[in-house]
């Protein structure tokens, strides 16, 4: 086996299509057929490769995906550094034979003829000599090497496949129910915390199945809604929660919307207590949501084109936003806006807080135009359509005062390259 450096080695893997055992260096480490043999004899039997992947595709590991700036043209919407690219899928193809081709000869060289036999063989390895280091020379791995022989009728390797109960799933009822009914109806259900993804596999079923269906379907839900309640919710769908949620609310949205409001029940006041929890709309990419309360942290990481309209938020809201828009009516944790490229959020900023919470690297904070408290004021009203806000309510029954209190957040690149297109849509 022999190493080389990142550049060349990708070059002559890619370039050259050579036949030997690569050693590819990723950020002081390595990923080699070996890696999968040691791996497997301490009883893997699945292997994470995807940082070794990418790095044969070309990425150099600059870390700048969120700035837009990739200067090999992988994590970047530039034309300009997007034709920098030069992957292909050839290249991943040859590197994962070039893996698996090692891990073979590995195999037979001791003797064994399929991976299941290898799983957990872990007395194959031994630790190598003392090294003069201060951090290896005195580690013992015999802990980690022990191996204790087993009988024959027990297995070391998956043999039976893992029940995962999906057959009595909410989704499964849910898909039942409105496929008999032809999607036509009001379907309503009670939920609860081990209820997760609850709509994920009907949002899949309608799209795989192309339902053209442009009614609105409505499904109601009362209870405490598990996590990631509403994730990936197709187009046309729409999910109304009473009561309250766990993390990862609408996480993926593609099209859906979803309203979230306490229990019709409940004596708490919404605008003061947090009823989903944390990193909700996370990589949102459409559709709405409406939360009548507030959101724990990480609220709208990696929103691309979604819209969102809650009553307070944690730390880290809008962290690597790239689009969409989110309108907070309350108050926001630190950090507010770290790594944002895109998108717009109104913070209702009566208590002047935000200054002191938000990150000023990429994003700036001015007043509302009047395209943007038209654009706001239309979303407030479809709050409170949607949730009877109080809070919504009263701010807009006193709408001349209220909206001198919201500020418009916006990053100072997403700001340039709209200014921009507003110059050229002029001169046309």
């Amino acid at each position: 086996p022999w190493e080389m450096g990142l550049a060349e080695a990708h070059q002559t893997l890619v370039k050259n299509n050579l036949r030997s055992r690569i050693t590819l260096q990723t950020d002081g480490k390595i990923m080699t057929g070996k890696d999968l043999a040691v791996a497997t004899l301490l009883g893997a039997e699945e292997y994470g490769i995807s940082t070794a992947a990418l790095i044969v595709e070309g990425c150099i590991m600059m870390r700048k995906c969120h700035l837009n700036t990739c200067p090999v043209g992988i994590a970047t919407q530039r034309p300009e550094l997007r034709a920098l690219f030069t992957g292909d899928p050839d290249h991943v193809v040859n590197f994962f034979t070039f893996l698996v081709m090692e891990f073979r000869e590995i195999m037979a060289e001791l003797g064994f003829r399929t991976v299941n036999e290898m799983v957990g063989q872990s007395y194959v390895l031994k630790q190598k000599p003392e090294h003069n280091h201060w951090k290896i020379n005195k580690l013992d791995l015999n802990p980690v090497l022990h191996f204790t022989q087993v009988a024959k009728h027990i297995g070391i390797h998956q043999q039976i496949r893992q029940d995962h109960e999906l057959k009595n799933i909410l989704d499964k009822r849910m898909i039942q129910e409105l496929t008999d009914s032809d999607y036509t109806g009001s379907f309503e259900y009670p939920i609860k915390n081990t209820d997760r993804a609850t709509g994920t596999m009907l949002s899949h079923h309608i799209t795989r199945n192309s339902i053209n269906n442009n009614d609105l379907i409505e499904v109601k839900f009362r209870g405490s809604a598990g996590q990631s309640f509403a994730a990936f919710l197709a187009k046309n769908l729409r999910f109304k929660l009473y009561g309250e949620a766990n993390d990862y609310v609408a996480k993926g949205l593609s099209g859906g919307t979803v309203i979230i409001q306490p229990d019709k029940e409940s004596k708490i006041v919404p605008h003061e207590n947090i009823i989903i929890g944390n990193v909700c709309m996370y990589g949102a990419t459409s559709g709405e949501l409406f939360v009548n309360g507030m959101a724990g942290e990480r609220f709208c990481v990696r929103n691309s084109g979604a819209t969102a309209v809650v009553e307070g938020i944690g730390d880290h809201g809008c962290e690597y936003m790239t689009g969409g828009l989110t309108i907070v009516l309350g108050e926001v944790g630190n950090n507010f806006g770290a790594g944002m490229s895109g998108g717009i959020a109104y913070i209702w900023n009566k208590n002047k807080t935000f200054e002191q919470a938000y990150n000023p690297e990429m994003i700036g904070i001015e007043g509302l135009e009047s395209d943007d408290l038209a654009i706001l004021q239309s979303k407030l009203q479809d709050h409170i359509g949607y949730t009877n806000s109080p809070l919504a309510t009263a701010i807009i029954d006193h709408w001349e005062v209220e909206k001198m209190h919201f500020i418009k957040v916006i990053p100072f690149e997403y700001k340039k390259v709209l200014e921009s297109k507003t110059a050229k849509e002029e001169l046309l």
